[in-house]
């Protein structure tokens, strides 16, 4: 598809423009007439459509437009292989969404999966499933997948979805949040649920309709019941920033509350203004008559909670059984490797290794420098020490942070061969300083600069 469009229109498509794509597929050979129909969601002559047209009428597929037919749902191919069905793009001057509107898959879903872990498991639940496309790269590694959506439409066009991909044996039911698998436990749970946040939950692919962001803190809340031992749930959220509160207070408590191992990623943070213009717009409501009411009464609710911003990002949870759980809640603006997914554990791992650790224990373990971690150097020309001295990151979640002589010299001769304790007391020998402590070390090794023996 996007060799017979050309990189400008397909360039346009992904900034919701047609223009391009129309021209391009102006000539209505058989591909560009199925581009038109199914991507752009445009009438097609039915001299042109070479399809068994009176039965994608009669099952409601294609709808009759004069001499033309046009889709009623929008047909995606997927990175995975598969195929994605759900309702037609809105695009602006459509006709309002009705509140079954079934969204196809984003940037959004493409972020879920991406994070997901690629442990294989045998009971996964994605909650929430919406178009389907969660199952499609859950399928090769789950023996058994439950999917739920509150929205009988979804789950309808969800069938459709694994049916074009050849996918079988899904069980899906309907309800809303944990309701449809009461007392039941998973490996994994993932969601991309309903997590705008709104004075009113006017369409039911976005909003679940609790006060606030409690619908993602019930989420978190009530997922630890539904996890089997050493399983994990990995979710969506929004999260708000609230005057005089600190917004890593706020979801840290959420998962504090769970007793699983927790971690808390803001990917993204928007001043009200711009949270509510972007789901105006995700509506394709910019340019009608209630668009600026709208607007006002959303910014009034804001205000009302004295809301400064909302944080977009992902939450994991791992029940790793412990008694003594660790949260970790940060930002990460920079750009990741991808998949999170396949290095996930050695995240969390390195999170729960660096809090549990004893002294003692530190002080006796040979640690690593972790690949790809690099040492720049900050300083005035000519000045024999450096102002700062940064560890970069150049694999994984590619963070950045600046370290002190200590924690650089280790960098430079962690290799595994000796403890700890040795090396700190050469290091401090060196700078006149005696008995060093390891407790710098230990955001270092939960940030994944260093790694113990175990860890890959």
């Amino acid at each position: 598809m996007r060799e017979r469009l050309g990189d400008v229109a397909a360039g346009a498509l992904a900034r919701e423009e047609l223009v391009p794509a129309l021209r391009a597929t102006r000539d209505l050979d058989p591909l560009a007439a199925l581009i038109r129909l199914w991507w752009l969601g445009v009438p097609v002559s039915t001299a042109a459509a070479d399809l068994p047209l009176s039965e994608l009428v009669q099952c409601g597929l294609l709808v009759k437009v004069g001499d033309a037919v046009q889709a009623s749902v929008h047909l995606q191919p997927w990175e995975t292989g598969g195929y994605v069905v759900s309702d037609r793009k809105v695009r602006p001057g459509d006709p309002a969404v009705r509140r079954d509107h079934v969204v196809g898959a984003g940037g959004a879903s493409a972020n879920l999966a991406q994070l997901v872990t690629r442990q294989p498991v045998e009971r996964a639940l994605d909650l929430g499933t919406g178009c389907g496309v969660q199952v499609l790269h859950l399928a090769d590694r789950a023996d058994h997948i439950v999917a739920t959506d509150v929205n009988r439409r979804a789950l309808d066009l969800a069938q459709l979805s694994w049916g074009l991909s050849g996918i079988e044996g899904v069980e899906v039911r309907k309800g809303s949040m944990f309701d449809p698998v009461e007392g039941e436990r998973f490996d994994l749970v993932v969601s991309n649920p309903p997590f705008v946040i709104s004075p009113h939950a006017r369409l039911t692919y976005r909003e679940a309709g609790y006060q606030a962001d409690d619908f993602c803190r019930e989420l978190v809340r009530l997922a630890p019941a539904h996890l089997n031992p050493g399983g994990h749930c990995q979710l969506l959220a929004n999260w708000l920033h609230v005057k005089g509160e600190d917004w890593q207070d706020r979801v840290g408590g959420w998962l504090a509350e769970t007793g699983c191992d927790g971690w808390a990623v803001q990917r993204d943070v928007q001043d009200p203004a711009e949270y509510v213009e972007l789901w105006l717009k995700d509506a394709a409501e910019q340019g009608t008559p209630a668009y600026r009411e709208r607007y006002d009464e959303w910014l009034a609710w804001f205000e009302a909670q004295n809301v400064t911003g909302v944080g977009f990002g992902w939450i994991t949870m791992h029940a790793s059984g412990t008694l003594d759980p660790v949260v970790r809640v940060e930002e990460l603006s920079q750009q990741v490797e991808l998949p999170v997914g396949d290095y996930l554990a050695d995240v969390l791992d390195s999170i729960t290794t660096a809090h549990r650790l004893t002294d003692d224990d530190l002080l006796a373990t040979a640690l690593h420098l972790s690949k790809g971690v690099l040492e720049e150097r900050v300083g005035v020309p000519g000045a024999e020490d450096p102002t700062h001295i940064i560890l970069r990151q150049t694999r994984g979640l590619r963070r950045s942070t600046t370290v002190g002589t200590v924690e650089a010299a280790l960098a430079g001769v962690c290799d595994g061969q000796l403890p700890l304790a040795p090396l700190l007391a050469a290091i401090g020998d060196i700078l006149g300083e005696q008995h060093l402590a390891p407790t710098p070390l230990r955001p270092l090794i939960a940030e994944g600069y260093f790694h113990l023996p175990t860890q890959t």
